[in-house]
C-alpha cells in the first residue's frame, strides 16, 4: 500500500512539470518584452492580453472537474449484491433498476446502463472516467496535461477561453517583434544581450502561434458541433443507436450551451453560468429527440441531481 502511496504522489508531482514549463515560458517573455524591448507604444494592449492569458490560463487549472452526484451511486444493498454477481445479465438488471428514474439517455455500445466501476457510479450522459485524475468527471472533453486537469462541463468555456487569450498573446508578441526580428538578421540591432531574446521571442512566439491555432481552430469546430473531443473519436450510443449529432442543437445554441446565454459575458466569467445557480440542460438534436424522449428536454445532471463541485 505504502509503496503504491509514494508512487501516486511523485506521479502527481511530475503532472505539474509541463504546467511549470508553460509558466516559465510565460514569465520570461513578459521579462524579455517589457524589460529588454521596452516598446512602450505597445505596452496597455500587451499587459491586457497578458493579465487575460493569465486568468484564463488559471481558471482552467484550478477548476475543480464537476463530478457526478450521489443519486448516481448505487445504494448500499444493491451495491453489495451488484458485487456479489458474477453474471453481467443479473449486474444489468440491478444497474436498470437503480436508473428507473435517473435521466439517463445514452447506453454502451451494447445498450447496456453505463457504470464506472472504479468510482461505483452511474455514469451520466457525456459523463467519463478519467484515469489520469482517478474520477468520473460530466461532460468529459480530454485530460489536458498542459494543465494538469481534466477539461469538462465545469471549466470547458475557460479552456476556450485560454486558447483564444494564449493566441492573441502570441501574435500579438510575433506581430510587434517583427521588425526587430527583421533587424538582427540585417545586423541593425546594437549588439547587446537584448538582441537574442529578440531572437528566441519570435521563435516561441510563432511555434506556439501555429500549435495553438490548430487546436483552438479544432475545439471552435467542436462547440459548433456540441460535441466533445471523446464524442468526436466515439459517437454517443442512444436508444435508437449511435448518433454523432445527438447533442446538436444548432450552431448559435450550441454556442450557448458553452458561453452561456448572454454574449456580454462570453469573453469572462459569467458568474450566474459558471456558478450553476440557473439552470443548464442537455438537449437533443430533432432527429434524437423524435427516437429517444416525449418530453424533449434532457436535464442535466449539474443541476438536478446536486453536482459536486
Amino acid at each position: 500500500m505504502a509503496p503504491t502511496h509514494v508512487l501516486r504522489c511523485c506521479q502527481r508531482g511530475l503532472a505539474w512539470i509541463p504546467v511549470i514549463f508553460i509558466a516559465l515560458v510565460v514569465c520570461w517573455s513578459y521579462y524579455a518584452y517589457v524589460v529588454e524591448l521596452c516598446i512602450f507604444i505597445y505596452m496597455v494592449f500587451f499587459h491586457l492580453s497578458f493579465v487575460m492569458f493569465v486568468w484564463s490560463y488559471w481558471k482552467t487549472i484550478f477548476t475543480r472537474p464537476a463530478n457526478p452526484s450521489k443519486e448516481f451511486c448505487l445504494p448500499k444493498a444493491e451495491k453489495e449484491q451488484y458485487v456479489k454477481e458474477e453474471r453481467p445479465e443479473s449486474q444489468q438488471e440491478i444497474l436498470w433498476r437503480a436508473a428507473a428514474n435517473l435521466p439517463l439517455y445514452t447506453r454502451t455500445g451494447a445498450g447496456a446502463i453505463r457504470y464506472c466501476d472504479r468510482c461505483q457510479v452511474i455514469k451520466p450522459d457525456r459523463c467519463h472516467h478519467c484515469s489520469a485524475c482517478d474520477m468520473c468527471v460530466l461532460k468529459m472533453d480530454h485530460h489536458c496535461p498542459w494543465v494538469n486537469n481534466c477539461v469538462g462541463f465545469s471549466n470547458y468555456k475557460f479552456f476556450i477561453l485560454f486558447l483564444c487569450y494564449s493566441l492573441v498573446y502570441c501574435l500579438f508578441i510575433a506581430a510587434t517583434v517583427l521588425q526587430y526580428f527583421i533587424k538582427f538578421w540585417t545586423n541593425e540591432l546594437p549588439d547587446t544581450h537584448a538582441k537574442f531574446h529578440v531572437l528566441f521571442l519570435f521563435f516561441v512566439a510563432a511555434m506556439f502561434c501555429i500549435s495553438i491555432l490548430s487546436l483552438f481552430s479544432y475545439h471552435l469546430w467542436l462547440v459548433g458541433k456540441n460535441r466533445s473531443t471523446i464524442e468526436a473519436f466515439r459517437a454517443p450510443v442512444f436508444r435508437t443507436g449511435s448518433d454523432k449529432n445527438g447533442f446538436s442543437l444548432g450552431f448559435g445554441k450550441n454556442i450557448a450551451q458553452v458561453f452561456g446565454d448572454e454574449r456580454k459575458f462570453w469573453d469572462v466569467s459569467n458568474p450566474e453560468f459558471q456558478s450553476l445557480t440557473q439552470s443548464f440542460s442537455y438537449l437533443l438534436s430533432p432527429l434524437s429527440r423524435c427516437g429517444v424522449i416525449r418530453c424533449g428536454v434532457i436535464r442535466c445532471v449539474v443541476i438536478r441531481c446536486g453536482v459536486m463541485l
